[in-house]
């Protein structure tokens, strides 16, 4: 029995006010000076407007600072999508609703809008892959193997619909790819969230296209962090074993080699291992955190091979077994980190 691994965004000038304005007890009325206050009687219009003063600063304190943090957020919602509000990414936020908080049924409910099935033909035969939507025109973060040397991509939304995509950008060093679906709007973005935030234990959902059953939940925990995974940056080596092996995208872990010779162009990421079922065709899809945040892309699947032939490829000449609960997930930090480039049109 051979085991083998599968891969699966100046101030406004205040007035013064008239309390600060200085009180004359002497002036001239008619060219005569005004008699000077008797010195126990307290000036009742000067104390009126000073009792105005705390109020009055107080409201502009407020608008002041209200201005500011409105304008901050703005800003750090561009700096984090690299748009001007088209995506609803964000960081932690509750996109399931407090009356299924914390349930795998409303995280999927919430969620599975914003996958995608993912369609990549290439000179090497086709490949499915899952993917997720980041924003609302149709902007959809996938691996890198799932379309690498495709000649045509196809994407299916969660409610049916085809589009053609074309490839934005790549990044074969994170296993990370961008493309953009032609002719989409008002399409769901998913909320990223911080991996930096997960911990182990941490309950999670999966949801991805295995096998090409669309929309497939699977839910599980998280189960290690930091877990150093190699890929093969070579295209034709990678992308032909995934799409010929049904999923069987080579990589290395723990200095053994898993779906065949991952070459000498290689690369390590780090990535989040879950015991949530990851199978052929989950790569590219979700991990979620109970809020409905996406806390990594999943990359990777490690199952025993039934075949012992080595590929354990379903679909192709071996039969795996399935999931055993070992799948591994990039990152949704690392994804946020590598937008700028994806988006500039960068290949490798």
């Amino acid at each position: 029995m051979t085991d083998t691994f599968r891969h699966s965004g100046e101030y406004p000038q205040q007035h013064q006010s008239s309390a600060s304005a200085p009180v004359h007890h002497g002036g001239t009325q008619g060219g005569g000076p005004y008699p000077p206050p008797p010195a126990h009687a307290p000036e009742e219009p000067q104390k009126h407007r000073r009792r105005a003063k705390g109020p009055l600063a107080l409201l502009a304190a407020v608008a002041i600072a209200a201005a500011a943090v409105g304008g901050g957020t703005a800003y750090a919602f561009q700096e984090l999508t690299g748009k001007d509000g088209s995506s609803s990414s964000a960081i932690n936020t509750n996109v399931v609703p407090t009356s299924q908080k914390g349930t795998v049924s409303g995280v999927a409910e919430a969620v599975s809008p914003s996958i995608v099935e993912i369609s990549a033909k290439s000179s090497a035969g086709s490949a499915t892959g899952s993917g997720v939507i980041i924003t609302d025109d149709g902007e959809i973060i996938t691996n890198n193997h799932v379309i690498s040397g495709a000649s045509s991509v196809k994407v299916k939304t969660s409610d049916g619909k085809s589009y053609d995509a074309k490839v934005v950008g790549t990044d074969s060093k994170k296993d990370l790819a961008l493309i953009k679906v032609e002719g989409a709007s008002g399409l769901k973005a998913a909320s990223l969230g911080d991996s930096d935030n997960v911990k182990i234990g941490d309950d999670v959902v999966a949801i991805g296209s295995p096998e090409g059953l669309t929309g497939t939940v699977t839910s599980g925990i998280i189960s290690a962090l930091d877990r150093d995974v190699t890929v093969s940056t070579d295209e034709d080596q990678g992308q032909g074993q995934e799409q010929q092996g049904g999923g069987n995208w080579p990589f290395e872990y723990g200095g053994e080699q898993f779906n065949g010779d991952t070459g000498s162009s290689k690369t390590t990421y780090k990535a989040m291992q879950t015991d949530a079922s990851l199978n052929p065709g989950n790569s590219g899809g979700a991990l979620i955190d109970m809020n409905g945040n996406i806390i990594g892309i999943n990359s990777a699947m490690y199952a025993p091979s039934s075949s012992g032939s080595g590929s354990g490829g379903s679909g192709g000449n071996g039969s795996g077994s399935g999931s055993v609960g070992l799948g591994f997930s990039i990152p949704v930090n690392t994804v946020k980190a590598d937008l700028d480039t994806l988006r500039s049109g960068s290949t490798d």
